[in-house]
């Protein structure tokens, strides 16, 4: 009798395990967008299937806004006044501009995998859940992609960005306004680090000392500033710093990737003539820089997405311009102008 009450007893708790396991298994088959870009349709309709739901178990999709706007913004415009503006329902903000390298002279330097850890454990995020990670409105794509690439860098696995928020807002998609809800703290585990993707400036600074040299490696340097810091006849944002590039790089000014009206990202065909059109060799490797390590991440973005050249040859100088125009000297030849 007593054996039987004690199986009797267990077979609800067994039920709802393999029920549990289930909606798990059936919640990651949903989530699993078909590319790295996610349109604002796809989105709308995952989170209408699976709306949020903080007593359920299974993985969720998370929206993740990543606003940031360049420090010479003229109306002086920061991301989370454009968060409390507008964003979709039920997102989390990340920011850029605190979530870094705290120890580091340098803006947007990746966390350490404690950092990382400790943020998206505050930000209510699992390891399973599914991020979507978009931009504001006012500028379509900028610094969603540098978040985007900083979660795969930690190996989160299943990272996305929408395509963009401003088609969202215009296709009369939901938004609401004001702070975000507070969500229960998470345990997110220290991730490990993908030392592959990144690099930092002693390396940088060799490749380029070393470009144009016999049996040098190759590598396609690309640089997402506008042209004319690129090139050198306009000032950088930030006061003080010299502009111009590094030997041997190439100006791929990242608004080139993106549709002039709705900001988002060209199609992969598109985005393949401009990197053919920039002479970008996709056998080589290929490192993506920018001012301060943001809108090189865009063009990393754009290299997935176009499937152009090979993934694990596609890196970034996570110091980009503000660290190297720092800790290189004009008269080195480091510093290049046209």
């Amino acid at each position: 009798m007593t054996l039987a009450i004690l199986r009797s007893s267990l077979r609800p708790s067994l039920s709802v395990r393999l029920s549990t396991m289930t909606a798990r298994m059936q919640q990651q088959r949903w989530n699993s967008f078909s590319s790295y870009l996610v349109t604002p349709q796809e989105l709308n309709n995952a989170l209408k299937h699976y709306p949020t739901s903080e007593i359920s178990t299974a993985p969720r999709i998370v929206p993740l806004y990543a606003g940031w706007f360049m420090p010479n913004d003229p109306e002086g415009r920061t991301g989370i006044e454009a968060f409390r503006k507008s964003h979709i329902p039920h997102s989390r903000f990340f920011d850029i501009d605190g979530i870094k390298d705290e120890d580091s002279p340098y803006p947007h330097m990746l966390p350490t995998k404690e950092r990382l850890a400790e943020a998206m454990s505050e930000l209510g995020i699992h390891r399973d859940d599914e991020v979507v990670v978009y931009d504001t409105a006012e500028q379509g794509i900028l610094s969603a992609p540098r978040v985007g690439w900083t979660l795969r860098v930690f190996g989160h696995p299943n990272v996305y960005v929408l395509n963009n928020y401003r088609l969202w807002v215009e296709q009369g998609l939901p938004t609401e306004s004001g702070d975000a809800k507070p969500v229960p703290k998470t345990n997110y585990p220290v991730p490990s680090y993908d030392v592959d993707r990144v690099v930092h400036f002693p390396e940088m600074k060799e490749i380029a000392k070393d470009y144009g040299k016999e049996g040098a490696d190759e590598v396609e340097i690309l640089d997402a500033r506008p042209y004319g810091r690129w090139s050198g006849e306009s000032p950088e944002p930030r006061p003080g710093l010299p502009s111009g590039h590094m030997p041997g790089s190439k100006s791929v000014p990242f608004g080139e990737l993106l549709d002039p009206k709705t900001k988002a990202f060209l199609s992969p065909e598109e985005l393949r003539k401009v990197f053919e059109s920039k002479g970008v060799d996709p056998s080589k490797t290929i490192i993506t820089s920018c001012g301060s390590g943001v809108t090189a991440a865009v063009i990393e973005a754009a290299l997935t997405v176009a499937e152009f050249g090979d993934p694990s040859k596609r890196r970034l100088y996570d110091g980009s311009w503000t660290e190297w125009a720092q800790r290189v000297k004009e008269d080195s030849g480091l510093i290049k102008k046209l």
